[in-house]
């Protein structure tokens, strides 16, 4: 049973009169994960203190964490700086024989396009583009799509620009059925969605840390399915190699990996400035419970959209998006200027195609939904 969490704006440093419903642009840090930052910065001011040990310890931690929230096992999770990375060493892995098709999704996410189109280009295969549904339906039309001829299906688990969601369980059992592979960007529901790759059963799954995970900027993670553990990796850098750990022994080269998903590692994935803040959120966001955080924005975008509706503005069905994120639709476009005008009164928002995202989190009160609601009211 969820239950719904009060409001955490303490836990932040936004001001009582800024309402900051942009999450799906970018997340504030919380305190403690600013003040994890501070003192890694501090630490590496006096190298000295930094054993060899500390290039392991904290990447192995966040590895840990990031398994815990997708239901994975350490083994499975690399650490990378994007999803464009992430979702490269998915491209270099996965077949795509001359002929068959790569699914996306109309509008998605360049970092999960533009490596399926040169993926494509290299082997012969085609971008098949899923157009948007006019019922709003993602999941029916993917389903749709799917046929012996797909060999990869790049897909999100809720749309970038109005959180339209994809029953990913469903679309997963189809795929595996075909034949095809899955790689998944969960940027814009990660931390705040609960996704189990155990049933989802993804091939790659790619993750930026710096929305709902909460986390700083250039830090993800990515899972990768055992059977891609001896797979091509991007880089050859030394900490991926077996017994990196021995610093004395570095120069002995070694062909073998550390193991697991490890060898898909980033270079430099011990930064020691960014990895204690991605813990520190990591370990809030599990102490709350993904759960319990989606049940409470899920109340926030519910009554965001039933006043919508009441001034005309339309918006996907509650069932046809994911709970944390509503994208509002008006007659005849966005309002020009609207943005802007709710800038003035320090309410931000993103328009993203048609939709103006409002994707709030925990630390949103009561009062910046009224305050948005009233620039709206007066504009409209």
């Amino acid at each position: 049973m969820t239950v719904p969490i009060p409001c955490q704006r303490a836990l932040f440093d936004i001001p009582d009169d800024v309402a900051w419903l942009n999450c799906a642009q970018m997340s504030p840090l919380m305190r403690p994960v600013v003040a994890a930052g501070e003192a890694a910065v501090r630490r590496k001011a006096h190298p000295w203190t930094i054993s060899p040990a500390d290039f392991f310890t904290d990447s192995e931690s966040a590895r840990s964490l990031f398994a815990e929230i997708v239901n994975a096992g350490p083994d499975e999770v690399a650490i990378v700086p994007s999803v464009s990375y992430g979702m490269a060493v998915a491209a270099r892995n996965l077949p795509a024989p001359a002929g068959s098709r790569i699914l996306v999704l109309d509008e998605q996410f360049p970092s999960n396009v533009y490596v399926w189109r040169e993926r494509a280009n290299e082997t012969g295969a085609r971008i098949d583009t899923i157009p948007r549904p006019e019922d709003d339906d993602w999941t029916a039309a993917i389903l749709a799509a799917i046929g012996p001829d797909v060999s990869i299906a790049a897909l999100p688990n809720s749309h970038w620009t109005d959180g339209g969601l994809i029953d990913l369980e469903r679309v997963g059992a189809a795929l595996r059925q075909a034949g095809a592979a899955l790689a998944l960007d969960i940027t814009q529901s990660g931390g705040a969605l609960p996704l189990d790759v155990r049933r989802v059963q993804p091939d790659f799954l790619v993750c930026a840390g710096y929305k709902w995970m909460l986390g700083p900027y250039s830090l993800g993670f990515l899972y990768v399915d055992p059977k891609y553990h001896g797979g091509a990796a991007l880089e050859h850098n030394w900490i991926v190699r077996a017994r990196s750990e021995d610093f004395s022994g570095l120069v002995d080269y070694r062909d073998e990996y550390q193991p697991g998903a490890r060898r898909f590692d980033m270079g430099e994935r011990s930064n020691f400035a960014l990895m204690p803040q991605a813990i520190a959120a990591m370990r809030q966001i599990l102490d709350w419970g993904i759960a319990d955080i989606h049940t409470t924005l899920a109340a926030v975008t519910a009554d965001v959209g039933a006043r919508a509706a009441a001034l005309g503005i339309g918006s996907a069905p509650p069932d046809r998006r994911a709970g944390h994120f509503i994208g509002l639709r008006f007659a005849g476009g966005v309002p020009d200027g609207l943005l802007e005008r709710l800038k003035e009164d320090k309410i931000f928002v993103s328009q993203r195609g048609n939709s103006v995202r409002v994707t709030p989190h925990l630390y949103n009160s009561t009062e910046d939904i009224d305050r948005l609601f009233a620039v709206l009211e007066r504009v409209l």
